[in-house]
């Protein structure tokens, strides 16, 4: 059995396809069943997992026999009711999302969901306002606080006109050989932003092989496309849910970097930041150092046990 070693670019269920260090692409399918440890996921294989693979008998596809080491991981719940998790993507080092104040509108709850996920698995992110050239003087007045907010908080945030090619260079630089998870509503301007640095790019991934697809019905998926900065972007066309599966409420708090430095001053441990007395929390909310937003949002998530887009702000 002849191994090969690459990294999935693109997984529709069983089927993957790879690309190997020599550039070469193929597709492959998963030998018999896998099961990380300590995650019941929907699919054992994701975007970014780095892989071993064999050809056996002449196929013209491969089978994968070894998933390595991941640094880390990003998911979601799989469905409303289900216990199971779905991998959005692996062995990530940026997480970016991307934002529009309009056509389409994206809340505040959609941006702290995101945050706090990424914060959860250790993945540095920041934040794209795309769009710019669009807005209104009031949308610019609501740009110049968002951006405030989050840059305050440790977030790095750019502004960027995907149409007519405003702050590209520097989203470029940001890309360069960097695995980068791209995430935000339909119609943000996701695919022209990767269009406009890579032109041409997103339609090329897709045309890379439809081997696997034949005759199936083919739902939303994550894909790998590999920029000529040495980079990847890892597209999540659809993505809208969050959740945080593998810990608990009480450490919600510590995965907004505001409350994280605060709670410790709390009166009590175990404090939620709710209802207690002597909450530090609380009392820095009361004097206007707290964010009315970033707070709304986090009871929002303690009320969730599924994470929703919400319309907080």
């Amino acid at each position: 059995m002849n191994s090969h070693q690459g990294v999935v670019i693109r997984s529709t269920g069983s089927w993957c396809t790879i690309l190997s260090e020599d550039g070469k692409i193929t597709e492959c399918k998963l030998k018999g069943n896998f099961r990380i440890k300590g995650i019941r996921s929907t699919n054992p294989v994701a975007v970014g997992d780095k892989v071993g693979f064999s050809f056996q008998n002449d196929r013209e596809y491969g089978l994968i026999h070894e998933i390595l080491p991941r640094s880390n991981y990003i998911i979601r719940k799989a469905t409303r009711l289900s216990a199971q998790s779905h991998i959005i993507a692996a062995n990530i080092d940026q997480a970016i999302v991307m934002v529009t104040l309009s056509r389409p509108r994206t809340s505040t709850g959609f941006i702290d969901r995101f945050l706090v996920t990424a914060e959860a698995y250790h993945i540095p992110a920041f934040l794209i306002f795309n769009k710019c050239d669009q807005y209104s003087a009031a949308e610019n007045l609501q740009l110049d606080d968002l951006i405030s907010l989050y840059t305050s908080l440790g977030y790095p945030c750019y502004r960027t006109s995907a149409l007519k090619h405003e702050g590209i260079e520097v989203v470029n630089l940001l890309l360069s050989g960097k695995v980068s998870l791209v995430s935000g509503h339909s119609g943000v301007g996701k695919t022209a932003l990767i269009n406009a640095i890579e032109p041409g790019s997103m339609r090329k991934v897709g045309d890379i092989s439809d081997y696997h697809l034949k005759g199936k019905h083919t739902t939303t998926f994550a894909e790998m496309i590999l920029l000529s900065n040495g980079g990847f972007v890892i597209d999540t066309p659809g993505i809208k849910e969050f959740g945080l599966v593998d810990f608990d409420k009480q450490e919600v708090a510590e995965r907004f970097p505001e409350m994280r430095e605060l709670m410790h001053n709390c009166q009590f441990s175990n404090c939620t930041h709710v209802h207690e007395p002597g909450c530090a929390v609380k009392s820095a909310l009361a004097e206007g150092r707290l964010s009315k937003s970033r707070y709304a949002n986090y009871i929002s998530i303690l009320g969730d046990e599924y994470f929703e887009e919400t319309d907080w702000d």
